[in-house]
């Protein structure tokens, strides 16, 4: 996503530059596939049996991604109508002239200009909530850690969402990176002090069973999963170039809403018929 947002730098109108850095985030990253397609093998791949289980968990990543492109177009229609209003403009790319790759300079602007940049922005987000979701799990108050509170006072809205308060609360704590969203839920579930990264499907699956998960949960993770706000670096980065905090907070606020309500259509239709 951050260098989606980047990208945008080649849309000569503003307008258009803005729309594109706002709806960036509704297709997923690199960070949210794992997730994916882990749900989706074990719940979705889970109706069948055989080589059938791998193709139906991969007709249903695939469904999400291109429900991703259709929620892009439709939400970027919208703006165009309404906030971002304005008259369409041609798109001409040009190609620069070919220059032979100086190996040595690719290298150090290649680590100075993008590693170092996203990992000094990762670590000024990741650190701090690190420390924070550490805290949370091992400070008891009674008999309950301030997690625990957190996901119980969450739990009601998340119903409605056919998530629970772990799930809801994991995806809040996960904004430094959407790689610990699982690890965390899977530490609250187990009551862990510190995350917990495991590699066994089969095993994920009976924890996440044994804690209330069915194909609703699954469908309604792997949809929010898709639908929610931008991990902390691509925040910070639209903020960079937009130049305004608004504009990042609209970009936060975009995608969740639209994944709050769709969760929550799901969650009525799937217990209006079953």
């Amino acid at each position: 996503m951050l260098h989606g947002v980047v990208g945008c730098r080649i849309i000569n109108s503003p307008r258009e530059r803005l729309i594109a850095i706002l709806t960036n985030s509704f297709v997923p990253c690199n960070g949210r596939f794992p997730f994916l397609i882990t749900i989706s093998s074990i719940f979705i791949g889970s109706i069948v049996s055989g080589f059938s289980a791998s193709l139906l968990s991969t007709i249903a990543v695939l469904f999400v991604i291109l429900l991703g492109i259709y929620f892009t177009l439709l939400v970027s229609k919208i703006l165009s109508k309404t906030i971002l209003k304005g008259v369409p403009s041609s798109f001409i790319l040009e190609l620069p002239p070919y220059r032979k790759p100086q190996i040595g300079k690719v290298i150090v602007r290649s680590l100075l200009d993008r590693t170092l940049y996203v990992l000094g922005r990762a670590i000024s987000v990741a650190a701090p909530v690190g420390i924070v979701i550490w805290l949370f799990a091992n400070i008891n108050i009674g008999n309950l850690s301030i997690l625990s509170y957190i996901a119980n006072f969450l739990d009601p809205f998340a119903k409605l969402m056919g998530l629970d308060g772990y799930i809801l609360t994991a995806f809040i704590l996960g904004l430094p990176a959407n790689e610990i969203v699982l690890p965390i839920i899977l530490m609250s579930y187990m009551a862990k002090g510190s995350l917990v990264n495991l590699e066994d499907t089969y095993m994920i699956g009976n924890i996440l069973v044994q804690n209330g998960w069915n194909i609703l949960t699954a469908i309604n993770v792997m949809l929010f999963t898709l639908l929610h706000f931008p991990c902390s670096t691509t925040l910070l980065t639209i903020k960079k170039e937009t130049g305004s905090w608004k504009w990042m907070f609209i970009s936060f606020l975009l995608p969740t809403i639209c994944g709050v309500i769709l969760c929550m259509c799901t969650t009525l239709i799937y217990n209006i018929f079953v």
